[in-house]
C-alpha cells in the first residue's frame, strides 16, 4: 500500500492486488460476537514513521485515528508475584531501574542517550537506503558511523556492559524479538529499539491496529489506486527479461512494472518461472527466519482485574525458549508468551463488561502444526495466566480462535510459516538481505519484511516507500 500510494501520487496508474478480503496483509481484523481482534501486529512503536508517511499526502495521524500512549507501556511477569510495570515517565523509569541495581538509573540514561544516537543515525543514514550493494556503504563517514553505532557487536554483550540484574537485562533484550532474533545474534545497533520502546513509548490507535491499513487504504483510493481484493496471484510469466503477465484467480493483468509485497520466497520460488528466480531453494532454506507464532483470539465474558494492555510472561527462561526456536527447533518445553488486552484501553473492542484477549507464543518456523499441539499449549498458557492474574479466565471464554503455522502459510504464503519475516542478524542486515531488485527481470522489485529494511510495521511501510522510489528511478532510466 505504501508503494502504491507513493507511485499513484506521482501520476502513475496503479493496481493493487490483494489475496485476502481486506487490505493490510497480516495487519487485519477479525470480528466475532461483538469482539474485534487485531490478527497480527499489536505493538505501535516509532510513531513518527506513520506521521511522516501520512504527511506526504497532506494528513496527520489525527486525521485517521486517536493515538493513545500507554502508561505503563507494558507489564513483565518474572513470577506470579514478581512483576515490573514499565512507566512512560523517564524519571520514574530511571527510579525503577535504580530499585533493582544501584547506579542503574544513571546507566539507563547513558544507555538510552547512546540508543537515541543510533536511532537517529539509523533512521537518517541507513534505513532508507535500498541496499543494492556494499558500495552504498563504502563512505568514510558512514563506516565510522557503523563502528560508533555498534553494527558489529551483539545486543547481548552491549546490554551486559551496563547492567547486571537479570530483570533489567530481560527488559532491554526483549525488543529484539520483534526483529526476529535473540540478543546473542542481533547487532548492538538495534539497541535503538530500546529508545523506540522506553523513550518514544508504546502507543495504541483507538479502534485497533487495523486503523493503520484502513488509513493507508483510504489514501490509496484518494490517489486513484485501483484495488482488487480476494485476488490471488498464481503465476508471473516473463519474456525478454521483463515480467509480462500476472495470472490471478480473477484474470490476467499486463503490467509495465511490478512491486511484489507478497512473501518474497513465495514470489521468487512459486510465482516466477525457474529461469527468472533470484535465489535457489537452498538459499532460502539457509536463511535465519523470524519465529512463527501460536496465537489465540479470546473473547472473555467478564472483566479482568489488574490486567494491563500488554503483558509479557518471562516466568521461564528466555534463553531456553530461544534455543528451542533457533538451535534445536521444537515446540517449547517451558514457553514464554505474551498477552494483549486491548479492551483495557479501548472498550469498543469487546462488548460491555467483557474483555478481548490476544495470546502469542513464539515458535520455531517449519514445525509440525496440529490441533492437539495447539490445545496442549492453550492449556499451559491459560493455567499460567490464571495463576498469575489470580482469577478464573478459562471458564469465561465465549469466543476462541487459534492461529499458527498452517494458517500463516495458507493465508499469506509465509515461508515455513514465519510470522515476522527474516531475522535481522548481522549477516542478514542491509545489503546482505534478499535484494529489493530482481537480478533477472528489469521491471520487478520486492518489498516487505523479507527485504530491506526488515520486519515490523514501520520497517514495512519504509520498505514500500523505498521500493516506490527505486521504481521511479528505474522508470526514469528506461525512459
Amino acid at each position: 500500500m505504501a508503494s502504491a500510494a507513493v507511485l499513484a501520487q506521482k501520476g502513475y496508474s496503479v493496481q493493487l492486488i490483494e489475496k485476502n478480503d481486506q487490505l493490510g496483509g497480516r495487519c487485519r481484523l477479525w470480528e466475532e460476537m461483538g469482539f474485534s481482534f487485531d490478527m497480527g501486529p499489536s505493538w505501535y512503536w516509532m510513531p513518527e514513521v506513520f506521521e511522516n508517511f501520512f504527511h506526504q499526502f497532506g494528513y496527520t495521524t489525527e486525521d485517521f485515528y486517536d493515538l493513545k500512549r500507554l502508561d505503563p507501556g507494558y507489564r513483565v511477569y518474572f513470577s506470579a508475584q514478581d512483576f515490573m510495570d514499565i512507566p512512560a515517565d523517564p524519571l520514574k523509569l530511571e527510579a525503577l531501574f535504580e530499585e533493582y541495581e544501584p547506579g542503574a538509573g544513571l546507566k539507563l540514561r547513558e544507555f538510552l542517550t547512546q540508543a537515541e544516537y543510533k536511532y537517529k543515525v539509523g533512521m537518517r543514514d541507513y534505513v532508507f537506503r535500498p541496499s543494492h550493494s556494499i558500495l552504498e556503504f563504502l563512505d568514510p563517514t558512514l563506516l565510522l558511523e557503523a563502528i560508533k553505532i555498534q553494527i558489529f557487536s551483539s545486543q547481548r554483550s552491549h546490554v551486559r556492559k551496563y547492567f547486571k540484574h537479570p530483570y533489567l537485562i530481560s527488559i532491554l533484550e526483549f525488543p529484539v524479538l520483534f526483529l526476529g532474533g535473540t540478543a546473542q545474534n542481533i547487532p548492538a545497533l538495534y539497541s535503538m529499539m530500546n529508545y523506540a520502546d522506553l523513550s518514544l513509548g508504546t502507543w495504541f490507535p483507538m479502534g485497533g491496529m487495523v486503523q493503520i491499513p484502513q488509513a493507508m487504504g483510504r489514501i490509496c483510493k484518494e490517489q486513484n489506486v485501483e484495488i482488487h481484493l480476494n485476488t490471488e496471484v498464481h503465476k508471473i510469466l516473463s519474456k525478454d527479461k521483463l515480467a509480462r503477465e500476472v495470472h490471478t484467480n480473477q484474470g490476467i493483468f499486463y503490467p509495465d512494472y511490478i512491486i511484489s509485497g507478497a512473501d518474497y520466497e513465495h514470489t521468487d520460488q512459486e510465482l516466477l518461472e525457474p529461469n527468472f528466480r533470484n535465489y535457489s531453494p537452498a538459499y532460502w532454506d539457509s536463511r535465519t527466519l523470524s519465529p512463527s507464532s501460536l496465537l489465540f483470539y479470546l473473547g472473555i465474558n467478564r472483566k479482568l482485574e489488574g490486567v494491563k494492555h500488554h503483558t509479557l510472561f518471562f516466568d521461564e527462561s528466555l534463553d531456553d525458549h530461544a534455543h528451542e526456536i533457533y538451535k534445536d527447533p521444537k515446540w517449547p518445553s517451558k514457553p514464554l508468551f505474551y498477552v494483549c488486552c486491548t479492551s483495557v484501553t479501548d472498550p469498543s473492542t469487546a462488548p460491555e463488561g467483557m474483555e478481548n484477549l490476544f495470546l502469542l507464543m513464539p515458535l520455531a518456523p517449519g514445525l509440525q502444526d496440529s490441533e492437539e499441539l495447539r490445545e496442549k499449549y492453550y492449556e499451559i498458557m491459560m493455567d499460567r495466566m490464571e495463576k498469575t492474574f489470580g482469577q478464573e479466565i478459562k471458564n469465561h471464554v465465549i469466543v476462541k480462535r487459534s492461529y499458527a503455522m498452517h494458517d500463516f502459510i495458507q493465508d499469506y504464503h509465509s515461508y515455513k510459516g514465519n510470522a515476522y519475516g527474516l531475522a535481522n542478524t548481522l549477516f542478514q542486515t542491509a545489503f546482505l538481505k534478499p535484494k529489493m531488485k530482481s537480478k533477472k527481470l528489469k521491471n520487478l522489485l520486492f518489498t516487505g519484511q523479507l527485504t530491506v529494511p526488515g520486519p515490523g510495521v514501520p520497517p514495512s511501510i519504509i520498505s514500500g516507500e523505498i521500493a516506490a522510489k527505486e521504481l521511479l528511478v528505474l522508470i526514469e532510466k528506461q525512459a
